[in-house]
């Protein structure tokens, strides 16, 4: 993949940036640390891939934005694409594909963005993770692969060729192979059932003979006692209906009789009815007579509640005209009794006045003397006004001055406290320094003991990883002890099939097998007993670490108390310099302020002030004594102006009352003229008086309304009475017609009764002619209903044996597959254990990491002697020589541990990976990783045309960056295109081409120099 153009719109630190790459070879992408040159090449990765280092989907979205978009066009295998990736903020994901044909652009898109993601890494033939682990050097990873221990390098080699795949096909092999296990087991109990069934296949043939032997006998008697019953049964329907005829006829005759006495009942109930109508048509003459007085008194009764109704409503006017008399009456008489109630108050307010009036002359000798004091007490209050700021200002100066005075004193005192507290702090601080020395001393040798700690507890984490390595070969060997053994019980059976492939042996084969087995048995075992030696031999070292860590842990634990005394030490001593300086500093200040309270030599202008007030208030010489003596002599005298305005008020309320009296006196007379005029001569007494005359005229008398409706309530009875002489009048003739109507009734059931009786005899007489044949008819239905039941027992048993044979057939048929498919699963169970251990570390795996650390290896030194002009060579070793197995003879084969150590050499011989300097570390790296990166993109069937080395060379000297500067140099034939991320100026100047990267308050901004 080469990219031409990238266009990126809110990505991570860019707001709008476009960057071509067309015509660019070998270029440096250079910037200030977090300018955005790595978020650069992100932006490719996540356009292509969707894959980058933010956290979630939307982190990749530039703060304050919305939505991103990236647009990158790029080549591969001779064909031009474009792909656009779009994210909304809290939204989905869009992506687009297209390829560049004659005609433009022509969309590869398909449905959905993970079928699209898919068409682009087929076309890429590159996915992401083989993208960052070839092409694409990321920060901080160079070193990552030599970091590892030796088992963690094969097992990151195995990621990034990914074997995990191989590991996956063994684990489902050996899935497999325990289904196809338990499938034999499972048929295996199946065919001893099915075998067990079968066994009972030719009772069941005797016991169906039999079944259906006794039924054809019993079907054929059922016939005979069918036949017989339907002969009964037609005789029984017949004596059955007769019954049923004889039953009818019966109980109709009955009813008659019923009927026939309730008519005689109702006969007799007419012809009473008929007897009362007629004594009561006797007494019609009286009945008219008592009712014609009744009709009398009711109109009687009638006109008296008339006048009663008309007397009650001139009574009610009556009423309501005296009530509206007494109201007016009583105005006038509450007027009469308030004007009274107005006179004695001004009588009494008249003597009150009288006697005010009588103190006139006292009262205006004691307002002169009160005029007289006021006027001295108006220039006292005058002059007191002028004296009273003078004296405010006087007490004020004093009391400030007295404050200064207070805080002189109180100050003079703290600075005697303080240096005397100081004084006695300096005597007490002298051994100080001797003792700062002694605790710097004994925390020197506490650092000392935590480095050694440090490195022991380093080598403890490193045999700790080596016996976990250990522990888990361990396991893989305690399995592979488990299947041989497992080859071996099978191989006892002189007629088993090779365990591989499942095909038939012959002697000599069987022995070879045999012979192979055991070897593979024998070989295990002593590689298992060897690394459990190992394990405990670590196991012991580590428990020596252990005690060792945890003493030097008790040592160090001093550490912080020695750290915090030295601390307190060093502040205590700093304190006392400061002290002593401050000390000085306050005797001077001690001996000015002693020296003006003395002398009271302070606030000379506050002084100067207070004597010029003393001056002004003697010249002015007001005594407040005297103002005070004036104040009470117009205060005692104040009574009089009070009094003055009491007797002005008296003689104006006498005034008033004079007016009023005449007032009230006429308006009571006019209110008792009133009173009479109402009672006498007003409306109202007129109305009155009439009322009372038409109350004479109506003439209504309550005793004798009260005997009219006696008499009424007595002749009540007579209305019932004519009333029921016209019912019985017309009652007569209906009476009379139903007497005749039911003496026909009667006679004519009388007659039915004799015709039923004769019906009876003859339905008897025919019934005497047929015998009683329902006990034989019982007896055959229920010989009829057992014969069922016992058939219905034998059809049952005859299904479930025929049911049986149906199933013994079809296990027949069953137990002949099921010996096919046991063959079938045995072979493919086989054939799974093999293709376990195929698949497994040991297998394939190893083999393709057999075949690959060669080419990997020529590729780094090739790559090496580049960067270190032929100074080092890296070599790869997968197995190291382990120690002697637990075992008798010494001449056993040596046993092997695998592994992936890289043993660097240079001119001084071979040395460990971390005894080599950041420079040269730096450059094995490089080299070990560009190697990684080309075999990588070899095996996935690409080629890689593009390099990314987003790596710091601030380890680098000046020669060295001149070296990798050549390397690359030296391998941009074998790229398109060759991208380098650095800060450094050397470095950088060091291309003709540069992307300049630079962090602005709008965002990153990209400008390409050439």
């Amino acid at each position: 993949m080469i990219p031409l153009q990238l266009t990126l719109k809110n990505f991570l630190s860019y707001r709008q940036a476009t960057v071509d790459f067309r015509g660019l070879h070998t270029a440096c992408i250079c910037g200030s640390n977090g300018a955005g040159k790595s978020s650069l090449l992100e932006a490719i990765t996540w356009a292509i891939w969707g894959e980058s280092r933010a956290a979630t989907e939307d982190d990749v979205i530039q703060a304050g934005a919305t939505e991103v978009r990236v647009d990158l066009v790029f080549k591969t295998q001779q064909e031009t694409y474009r792909v656009i990736r779009s994210r909304q903020r809290g939204g989905g994901t869009a992506l687009e594909f297209q390829v560049e044909a004659e005609a433009g652009l022509r969309s590869l898109t398909a449905k959905g963005v993970r079928a699209t993601q898919q068409q682009i890494i087929s076309c890429l033939k590159l996915d992401y993770d083989t993208f960052i682990n070839s092409a694409y050097l990321r920060q901080g990873r160079a070193d990552e692969f030599m970091l590892k221990r030796p088992n963690e390098r094969k097992q990151i080699l195995a990621d990034l060729l990914k074997l995990d795949r191989y590991e996956q096909l063994a684990e489902q092999a050996k899935e497999s192979a325990k289904e196809y296990k338990s499938q034999v087991e499972q048929i295996e109990q199946l065919l001893v059932s099915i075998q067990i069934q079968l066994q009972h296949k030719p009772s069941t043939l005797a016991e169906q003979a039999e079944l259906q032997a006794q039924i054809a006998e019993i079907s054929a008697a059922q016939a005979t006692d069918e036949e017989r019953l339907q002969q009964l049964s037609r005789l029984q329907h017949q004596r059955q209906n007769w019954q049923q005829q004889l039953v009818w006829n019966q109980q109709q005759h009955q009813t008659l009789k019923q009927e026939c006495d309730r008519l005689e009942q109702d006969l007799a109930q007419t012809r009473q009815q008929q007897e009362l109508i007629a004594a009561v048509i006797v007494e019609e003459a009286e009945i008219n007579a008592d009712y014609q007085r009744y009709l009398k008194l009711k109109a009687q009764e009638e006109q008296l509640n008339s006048k009663l109704e008309l007397d009650r409503g001139l009574k009610s006017q009556k009423q309501d005209l005296q009530q509206e008399l007494d109201v007016q009456i009583q105005q006038q008489q509450f007027k009469i009794r308030e004007a009274e109630l107005q006179l004695e108050l001004l009588q009494q307010q008249e003597q009150e006045n009288l006697e005010t009036l009588s103190q006139q002359q006292e009262v205006a000798t004691a307002v002169e003397q009160l005029q007289i004091h006021r006027q001295r007490l108006e220039i006292l209050d005058k002059l007191q006004l002028e004296v009273a700021p003078l004296i405010q200002r006087r007490q004020s100066l004093q009391m400030e001055l007295d404050r200064y005075q207070a805080k002189m004193t109180a100050r003079l005192d703290e600075l005697k406290a303080t240096i005397a507290r100081i004084s006695a702090e300096s005597a007490q601080k002298s051994r100080l320094a001797t003792k700062l020395i002694e605790v710097n001393t004994k925390i020197e040798q506490v650092e000392k003991k935590r480095v050694y700690q440090e490195r022991v507890r380093a080598k403890g984490i490193d045999k700790k990883a080596v016996r976990e390595g250990l522990e888990k070969e361990q396991g893989a060997y305690e399995k592979l002890i488990v299947e041989i053994d497992q080859k071996l019980e099978m191989l006892k059976n002189p007629e088993a099939c090779c365990p591989l492939c499942d095909r038939p042996l012959d002697a000599h084969y069987f022995s070879l097998v045999v012979e192979k087995t055991q070897t593979q048995q024998k070989q295990t075992q002593e590689q298992f007993w060897s690394i459990k030696e190992e394990i405990a031999k670590l196991e012991q070292e580590l428990q020596g670490l252990r005690v060792e860590y945890s003493q030097i842990s008790q040592e160090l634990n001093t550490s912080d108390l020695l750290l915090q005394e030295r601390g307190e030490i060093t502040a205590q001593l700093q304190a006392d310099r400061e002290n002593q300086t401050l000390c000085q500093q306050l005797l001077a200040e001690q001996k000015q302020l002693e020296t003006d309270i003395n002398s009271g030599n302070f606030k000379a202008e506050l002084q100067a002030e207070l004597s010029q007030l003393e001056t002004q208030l003697r010249k002015l010489n007001y005594d407040e004594k005297d103002h005070a003596l004036v104040r009470g002599e117009a205060k005692r005298w104040l009574w009089a102006e009070n009094r003055q305005s009491q007797i002005k008020e008296a003689q104006r309320r006498q005034a008033n009352i004079e007016v009023k009296k005449p007032e009230f006196l006429a308006l009571i007379v006019q209110a008792k003229t009133d009173i009479d005029e109402l009672k006498n001569n007003s409306n109202l007494a007129k109305q009155i008086l009439s009322i009372e005359q038409e109350i004479l005229v109506v003439g209504y008398d309550l005793n004798i309304h009260n005997t009219v409706t006696k008499s009424l309530r007595e002749a009540q009875d007579s209305q019932l009475k004519y009333q029921e002489l016209n019912r019985a009048k017309a009652e007569l003739p209906r009476l009379e017609q139903r007497d005749r109507d039911l003496a026909e009734s009667r006679q004519s059931r009388i007659n039915s009764q004799v015709t039923l009786l004769e019906q009876i005899e003859f339905i008897q007489q025919n019934l005497s002619e047929i015998p009683e044949i329902a006990p034989e008819i019982q007896d055959l239905e229920r010989q009829k209903h057992q014969r069922n039941q016992q058939l219905q027992t034998y059809f049952s048993q005859l299904g479930r044996l025929e049911q049986q044979l149906i199933q013994l057939e079809k296990l027949e048929t069953q137990l002949q597959e099921n010996q096919e498919q046991i063959e079938i699963a045995r072979r493919e169970y086989r054939i799974y254990q093999e293709l376990t251990q195929a698949f497994g570390k040991n297998g394939i795996q190893a083999l393709m990491i057999e075949n690959v650390l060669p080419q990997l290896e020529a590729e780094t030194n090739h790559i090496l002697s580049r960067l270190s002009g032929n100074q080092f060579h890296v070599q790869f070793i997968t197995q190291k020589a382990g120690k002697s197995a637990r075992s008798k003879s010494s001449k056993s084969a040596p046993k092997f541990i695998d592994t992936l150590e890289i043993v660097i050499a240079d001119a001084r011989g071979t040395r460990a990976y971390e005894s080599y300097s950041g420079g040269e570390a730096f450059r094995i790296n490089f080299a070990i990783r560009l190697a990684l990166a080309k075999v990588l993109v070899q095996r996935s069937g690409s080629a890689l045309q593009m390099l990314i080395i987003d790596e710091g060379f601030g380890t680098q000297d000046r020669e060295g960056c001149e070296r990798l500067i050549a390397a690359i140099n030296a391998i941009a034939s074998d790229f398109a295109c060759i991208l380098t991320v650095t800060h450094m100026p050397q470095f950088k100047e060091a291309f003709q081409t540069r992307i300049e990267v630079q962090k602005t308050v709008n965002g990153s901004q990209v400008s390409l120099l050439t």
